[in-house]
């Protein structure tokens, strides 16, 4: 999952298990199959992280990074 990746790594998304306004949320942000990733930092408790994707970033809770599937490089 993402959250499990570590700050300065990259991944790629495979899919994601969100449902309802989630699930378009994620997708309208660009978190869409086949769409590399990186990890910029994690809140120093963990909670939200920095993403990079599609050129721009974004600030995720835990429990929606806990819903996208990557594979790590």
């Amino acid at each position: 999952m993402l959250r499990n990746i570590k700050p300065g790594r990259r991944a790629k998304i495979r899919c994601h298990h969100a449902k309802g306004a989630v699930r378009q949320r994620l997708l309208d942000l660009g978190f869409v199959p086949d769409t590399d990733v990186e990890v910029i930092r994690k809140a120093p408790l963990g909670d939200p992280i920095e993403c990079c994707v599609a050129n721009y970033t974004v600030a995720l809770r835990n429990s929606e990074a806990d819903l996208i599937e990557v594979e790590s490089y």
